[in-house]
């Protein structure tokens, strides 16, 4: 038996004890000593993150992006129509609240729950807030995503396999201090993931998918530990990832990562899972098999790939999930021993399984970085279990990276804000001109103030990490997430009037009410749905199908890249081009308005503006 001195990082003289006898192996481990854990932690690595700057940091993240900001094109806008067209149906129509529409197109995706949720907040929305009170489940969801990931990283940090190497004199990390610390920075890292903000912040069935995913991420985790309240976010989880479009993918993550948890029970000293717990897993897999079949709910949109479009997914991989994917492959590699057999140990195998079932159905359902959202808990909690592997080089790596990194880009967001305000510097000024034609700048002192107050925020924990102190397992992943959380922040405040008019449709719907004055009624041919959406959310009127022309519903729009294949049919049917509205975020996208000929109906009143400009 040899001994080799080690010098832990309070400074106290500790020894760790290398031997070939099981016996010296962590007591509460059912490793053998060529599966031992990677993890050297004191206790003074463990020290608490503050409560109240982790939650402000959250509620700093959740609510930007939700108040305040237009429906952008497309999904956004066209789950806005959807809700709005079941809470506030045409007159004489009742909605159908099991086959949504918008202009009587049913949604491919068949996401039933994220529709109903918004709908049921419109219910009761003051005119003009529907947008707003549609948005609060979503921002409820989130919130949820990241409060699930943290207590799935606890359950897995409490497993014996994931705790830190006993010393020989005492002085390791608590379990309970360890996996709070190892939760707080997979929390940390999940805000950190560049895919994660804006996909997060919208209210599309995306979100709801990536909550509910989450749910059973928790639910798995803390099996068999927590019963009741495992059960309940499975099953929740299940019904609402099947009722958000992807029964398919929970009940791959449902019986898979059960089977997984069933198999990792070899250690006597741990709660085992039971025949109940076996049953209820059945009979919640049967629920989302009958629930997808009666509602219809089963679509399989597999798109045909080759090897060559391999390097368009790592692509993706890599940015959307950055910065969190080298964490997690560093810790997938320093745990390795314990890879060989995954299957016994569920704090890397219930998050790798996540992991490939994502993107096993990003592959094969179009590459979408929407069906990728679903990775981020599970690549976020492998990120965390890197955190005490760390060498210290590679942990100022990554803050010096992070550092000069979201400082540049909050610089950058800075500079351009005051030349949009000034117009010094010209360069950028004139940059925002020729990318945002018909854009005019407007100040908000609150807006503002924000801005500046996250910034000094931001100045304050750069000090503070570059300062000395004791050292913490999550001191590496405070200045991505922070990083992470100021540039989203100053995006959608000082950016967001810019923004807006870039991604909305309000200055195009605008324009098309100048021309149709107060008319109820639009009669559309060819336009998209996100365009139906805008018209019905901003213009509050009631789209009718083309049709000859007549006096009930006087005035039809088009969207001009349609017309070579609708003129012929618009002109037999008495239609004749008034004007033109244009997007002046996008040239290239306008609305064509006609109204009826005046042989066909010399009352309807005529254009007396033209909406070019």
């Amino acid at each position: 038996m040899a001994a080799c001195r080690m010098l832990s990082k309070t400074g106290c003289m500790v020894f760790k004890i290398c031997s070939t006898d099981p016996a010296i192996t962590h007591p509460t481990s059912a490793l053998s000593v060529n599966q031992t854990t990677p993890a050297i932690v004191a206790q003074s690595a463990v020290r608490r993150l503050p409560r109240l700057a982790l939650l402000l940091l959250c509620a700093a993240y959740v609510l930007s992006g939700f108040w305040g900001r237009e429906p952008w094109k497309s999904q956004d806008l066209e789950a806005l129509g959807y809700m709005l067209q079941l809470a506030q149906p045409a007159a004489g129509e009742i909605a159908n609240w099991f086959r949504p529409s918008l202009m009587g197109q049913h949604d491919p995706q068949l996401a039933l729950l994220p529709y109903w949720l918004g709908a049921v907040f419109m219910f009761g929305a003051p005119a003009g807030w529907e947008d707003a009170f549609a948005r609060m489940p979503f921002i409820a969801m989130l919130a949820l995503t990241l409060a699930a990931t943290w207590y799935a990283v606890y359950a897995l940090a409490r497993h014996p396999a994931a705790q830190p190497v006993a010393f020989a004199f005492g002085g390791e990390a608590k379990p309970a201090d360890y996996a709070r610390a190892l939760a707080d920075g997979g929390l940390l890292a999940l805000l950190a993931c560049l895919g994660l903000a804006r996909l997060a912040h919208e209210a599309t069935p995306a979100l709801s998918q990536l909550c509910f995913a989450s749910l059973i991420f928790v639910g798995l985790s803390t099996l068999p530990r927590w019963r009741l309240h495992s059960g309940i976010a499975m099953g929740v989880g299940m019904l609402g990832l099947t009722l958000s479009g992807a029964p398919s993918v929970a009940l791959w993550l449902g019986i898979g990562g059960s089977v997984l948890k069933a198999l990792g029970q070899s250690d006597p000293t741990q709660a085992r899972l039971r025949m109940l717990d076996l049953g209820l897993l059945a009979l919640l897999c049967l629920l989302c098999i009958t629930t997808a079949g009666y509602l219809d709910l089963w679509r399989w949109r597999v798109v045909p790939h080759t090897l060559l479009d391999l390097d368009v997914l790592a692509k993706l991989l890599v940015w959307f999930t950055w910065p969190a994917w080298p964490l997690a492959a560093w810790s997938l590699w320093r745990w390795r021993l314990q890879l060989s057999r995954g299957w016994r140990f569920p704090h890397l195998a219930l998050p790798l399984w996540f992991i490939v079932v994502t993107v096993a159905a990003t592959w094969l359902t179009g590459m979408s970085d929407r069906a990728l959202l679903l990775a981020l808990p599970g690549i976020a909690a492998l990120a965390a279990f890197a955190l005490p592997t760390l060498r210290r080089s590679l942990g100022a790596l990554i803050d010096w990276f992070t550092l000069l990194f979201f400082s540049f880009c909050a610089l950058t967001i800075w500079v351009v804000w005051i030349a949009m305000q000034t117009g010094f510097p010209a360069k950028p000024a004139a940059n925002v001109v020729k990318l945002a034609p018909g854009f005019l700048p407007e100040f908000s002192v609150l807006t503002f103030g924000l801005a500046l107050l996250a910034t000094l925020a931001w100045a304050w924990l750069v000090k503070w990490r570059i300062g000395h102190h004791r050292a913490a397992i999550w001191k590496s992943m405070v200045l991505p997430a922070a990083g992470a959380v100021l540039c989203w922040l100053l995006l959608m405040s000082l950016w967001l009037p810019l923004l807006n008019f870039a991604r909305s449709y309000v200055t195009m719907v605008q324009k098309v009410q100048m021309v149709t004055g107060t008319s109820p009624c639009l009669q559309y041919a060819g336009i998209t749905q996100a365009q139906g959406a805008a018209l019905l959310f901003h213009a509050q009127v009631r789209l009718q199908a083309a049709q000859a022309a007549g006096s009930d519903c006087p005035w039809l729009v088009i969207d001009e890249r349609n017309l070579p294949l609708l003129e012929d049919k618009l002109k037999a049917w008495g239609w004749v081009q008034a004007a033109k509205a244009k997007r002046l975020g996008d040239r290239s996208e306008s609305l064509l308005i006609f109204r009826p000929h005046p042989d066909k109906l010399s009352q309807v009143p005529s254009a007396t503006a033209s909406v070019n400009q």
